[in-house]
């Protein structure tokens, strides 16, 4: 078993790495992937492994990068962009959700959109403006696009393999402040479906869901919920688009509870979605309302203040003795 102990920034280049080997129709292109390895290293020495015409380092025009994306996916290349940061997908966003999403649709399926597009995202690097913000919803939200963030090295790197074997398009959020966080990756053993969610620690009394960077805050709270005799379960959702409600239905039905976390504001995020679903389909196990915990409805603030505006530790136990109140 190839079993490594990987930070999730090169797991995600050692999945990178893969795909260019095994399929010479994968092509990684971003703004400055190739020379400078990006912004976070990312990509580091794919450029000089597998040249310039593999990896490809673009100008600084986002809806240029995804456009051209589109053609070659038109041709039969299944190509790998780089955002290099949240905030800088917007003058992108036009040819994502007006072409990128529609194209198998209006094509009655006649035409594949193999497209990756990774998006480092989210707050806790100390960023300027533009730099930390969680546009997930906006994404989700878009019929014929699939959304997914890991939250762990093994994720990172099989859920980019199988976001590039997939024929639809995919948005890839990448934790960025996770970046550097170390696990093992089993290089020989896929994990489970892309779109699956996974039970990371099990529980009695009620269930956290979370998915990218909150992972980690939610088992921390279980950890601390665990020394004053409270039993949590933590749900990896790792696909926003499409959400795993069997997964998050089948815990809730158990534990009688729910608290959904994310950095992105409460207002409209995902978690409304899952609170709406989960109410419908449980609502006789249900023992309390379903809560959630996120950033505050908001511009992402200067960054000495961003931790008042993060979901924490603090915040996300506060939801747990309330709902635990009912």
């Amino acid at each position: 078993m190839a079993v490594q102990k990987l930070p999730i920034a090169k797991a995600i280049n050692e999945s990178l790495r893969k795909a260019l080997e095994t399929d010479p129709k994968v092509l990684v292109m971003g703004e400055d992937v190739g020379k400078l390895g990006g912004v976070f290293r990312v990509t580091d020495g794919l450029q000089k492994d597998f040249g310039e015409d593999r990896v490809i380092d673009t100008p600084l025009a986002e809806s240029g990068i995804v456009g051209t994306a589109i053609g070659l996916a038109l041709r039969g290349y299944r190509p790998v962009v780089e955002i290099q940061f949240d905030g800088f997908v917007f003058p992108a966003y036009d040819q994502i959700v007006t072409q990128l999403a529609k194209m198998h649709a209006r094509a009655l399926g006649k035409v594949k959109m193999p497209v990756v597009i990774r998006i480092p995202y989210g707050g806790g690097i100390g960023a300027v403006e533009h730099h930390s913000e969680s546009p997930e919803a906006l994404f989700a939200h878009v019929a014929g696009l699939k959304v997914v963030s890991p939250s762990s090295p093994s994720d990172a790197y099989w859920m980019m393999q199988q976001a590039i074997q997939s024929d639809d398009p995919v948005i890839f959020f990448e934790p960025k402040r996770r970046y550097w966080d170390k696990g093992e990756v089993d290089t020989d053993a896929i994990p489970g479906p892309l779109h699956a969610a996974r039970t990371v620690r099990e529980g009695s009394d009620l269930t956290l869901a979370a998915y990218g960077p909150m992972v980690k805050v939610c088992l921390e709270a279980a950890a601390a919920a665990q020394d004053e005799g409270k039993s949590l379960e933590v749900i990896d959702l790792r696909s926003m688009s499409p959400i795993d409600f069997d997964a998050v239905q089948a815990s809730v039905e158990r534990t009688g509870r729910l608290v959904v976390v994310h950095e992105a504001p409460v207002f409209y995020g995902s978690g409304a979605e899952i609170a709406a679903r989960i109410t419908e389909r449980c609502f006789y196990h249900l023992e309390a309302p379903v809560l959630r915990v996120g950033g505050y409805h908001a511009p992402y603030p200067p960054a000495r203040v961003e931790e008042e505006y993060l979901p924490g530790l603090d915040r996300v136990l506060d939801a747990v003795d309330r709902s635990l109140a009912y």
